[in-house]
């Protein structure tokens, strides 16, 4: 574990096998080699989150790929989230150039070359799959935000990321199943850290969501100087706060419309007062 300007960068124990299996097999300069195009990888997921002016806790480098972790405070939005996940593939994508265009006129070891091309390929089109936390997954989870309530993308994104995960692991051991070959191990331990990944996202939910409500206060302040129309949601007066706090949507700011039996409008409720509400003791409409 490293510190650097407050930023932690770890290595994932899975990275940490990954490498001795390497050496074991005496591989030690395509460990090497891997070690540098994941954290290439990674600084360019970092030096988009810099540019945006967003804050990175700590970057963990797995085989694939790795996770930065930002402090959101409120400030990221999808786009800018989609432009930090992309901006690792981008990275691989530009290696990828290089080395085609060293092998085309001949400079350095093509065999060499070649494996770096090759191991820039796989790292970015493995972190495409539309599977959290990889980039494609996150991608994917900040364009439905968009359309969808936040709690609803949470939900959805992690049961369908939970059930892909298993069908990797399914794919993994397949040829053992068919009597066809062996277990594709590092596929399969790579299933296995998705399928426990996303597990654990989903019983993080609700703290997710409860930080998504207290770091509403920017949305409040980006609508109201953009003079942008809230998104009304209708109610009545006896709904407990959960289920209307989980309609929010990250990137609209909502006016609460309570109605009485008749259907007539009896309050408007600015989503301050409903979040506040909800962080006191009583988690009813104010």
């Amino acid at each position: 574990m490293i510190n650097i300007r407050g930023i932690t960068l770890k290595l994932h124990p899975l990275f940490v096998i990954v490498m001795l299996m390497s050496i074991l097999t005496g591989n030690f300069i395509e460990l090497i080699t891997l070690f540098a195009i994941v954290l290439i990888h990674e600084m360019g997921h970092l030096s988009m989150a810099v540019l945006f002016g967003i804050k990175v806790l700590s970057v963990q480098l797995l085989p694939f790929g790795g996770v930065v972790t930002i402090e959101d405070q409120g400030k990221l939005t999808a786009w800018k989230e989609i432009a930090i996940a992309m901006a690792g593939p981008l990275q691989n994508g530009i290696m990828i150039v290089i080395g085609m265009m060293f092998i085309s006129v001949g400079w350095g070891n093509s065999e060499y070359i070649s494996y770096i091309v090759h191991g820039n390929m796989v790292i970015a089109l493995f972190n495409l799959l539309p599977i959290p936390p990889l980039d494609g997954g996150k991608v994917l989870q900040s364009l439905i935000s968009r359309y969808f309530s936040y709690y609803g993308t949470l939900l959805w994104s992690s049961r369908v990321s939970i059930v892909t995960s298993v069908g990797v692991v399914l794919y993994a051991i397949l040829p053992l199943i068919e009597g066809k070959g062996v277990i594709q191990l590092n596929l399969l331990m790579i299933g296995i850290f998705l399928f426990y990944s996303n597990l654990v996202d989903y019983r993080n939910i609700p703290y997710r969501f409860m930080r998504f409500l207290m770091n509403r206060g920017p949305i409040y302040a980006r609508y109201a100087l953009m003079n942008t129309l809230a998104q009304p949601i209708i109610t009545n007066g006896t709904k407990h706060l959960d289920p209307i706090l989980r309609l929010f949507k990250r990137e609209k700011y909502h006016l609460i419309y309570v109605v009485d039996k008749k259907g007539n409008v009896i309050a408007v409720l600015p989503e301050q007062r409903l979040i506040s509400a909800y962080f006191s003791t009583e988690r009813r409409i104010p």
